[in-house]
């Protein structure tokens, strides 16, 4: 019996002992989890906090604008200022031509990267591997470096003062577009393909039917990267632009920062969100399918 007892007593040491280890591990794992949620959070509104002021600043008041400390949340909303903004410049007409070549740049860029990224994936051929190790090298290369001979190149051309010089070089392959897409359609099973030969599918059909289709994370991924460069780009409009009516949203804020004496800080934030607020909303509404392709072409860190 008295065996029997320090038996239970032992036992039930032991139980409280990993009892009280697996509270600790849960405590700390927790403790872990909530430091992690912290950082995310300050991490989360350090980056949407410029936007956020971005916003308010186009909905201020004169008196507000300037006040020390300055408000959070405005005390008088003023939505006047977009309308100010749409009568100073014409800014319609830059985000249609934004628009526009957006368009054309997506529908090259995703033709071209896919075609090229389907090739270098299906065709083993000899010296496949230094073309494609060829093609990386040239993502090394600075834009600064190759802008002037390119300016000098489609200055012959007679591409200065058209859209030309802005889409056209889209259809001609993006290496990083190119080496994402590859690394996508590494990882699908080649078994498809050859089912497909087997029935008769040409070449062109085995990427129309099923690279494609099963790529949209992938090209999802690609049309944002595209869209948000696009929109957004300034240096090339600045260097190929010259009419007024040709520029680009991002050339037509500086024209509108420039166009004023005293610069009215509300419609000068109010284009600005106008210009931002498209990107936002496609990210936003895209998320799933930039994280997912992400996470699938191996550039996840």
């Amino acid at each position: 019996m008295e065996a029997n007892r320090t038996a239970d007593v032992q036992s039930n040491v032991a139980g409280q002992e990993q009892r009280s280890q697996f509270s600790a591990y849960r405590a700390l794992r927790l403790l872990e989890t909530s430091l992690v949620h912290v950082i995310l959070v300050i991490g989360a509104l350090a980056f949407i906090f410029p936007f956020y002021w971005l916003i308010i600043t186009s909905i201020k008041s004169n008196a507000e604008l300037f006040i020390w400390p300055p408000t959070l949340i405005p005390r008088t909303v003023e939505l006047f200022h977009y309308g100010d903004a749409l009568q100073e410049v014409p800014i319609l007409r830059y985000m249609g031509n934004s628009t526009y070549l957006t368009v054309l740049n997506l529908i090259g860029v995703l033709i071209s990267s896919s075609l090229v990224a389907f090739g270098f994936t299906r065709y083993h051929v000899p010296g496949s591997r230094i073309l494609f190790a060829a093609l990386l090298a040239t993502m090394m290369l600075p834009h600064h470096v190759t802008m002037i001979p390119l300016f000098l190149v489609f200055r012959a051309l007679g591409w200065v003062d058209t859209f030309r010089p802005l889409w056209v070089p889209a259809f001609l392959g993006n290496a990083f577009f190119i080496f994402l897409l590859r690394q996508f359609f590494a990882s699908i099973p080649s078994e498809l393909f050859d089912a497909a030969r087997i029935d008769g599918s040409s070449e062109f059909g085995q990427y129309w039917r099923i690279m494609l289709p099963l790529s949209k994370p992938a090209l999802t991924t690609v049309a944002i990267f595209q869209f948000q460069w696009t929109w957004n780009d300034f240096l090339n409009p600045l260097i190929y632009i010259n009419s007024q009516s040709k520029k680009t949203i991002a050339l037509g804020l500086q024209d509108f920062y420039k166009s004023q004496t005293t610069v009215e800080w509300q419609q000068l934030m109010a284009a600005s969100v106008l210009m931002v607020a498209p990107v936002v909303l496609v990210f936003f509404f895209l998320q799933r399918y930039f994280i997912e392709g992400i996470a699938l072409t191996g550039l996840k860190g």
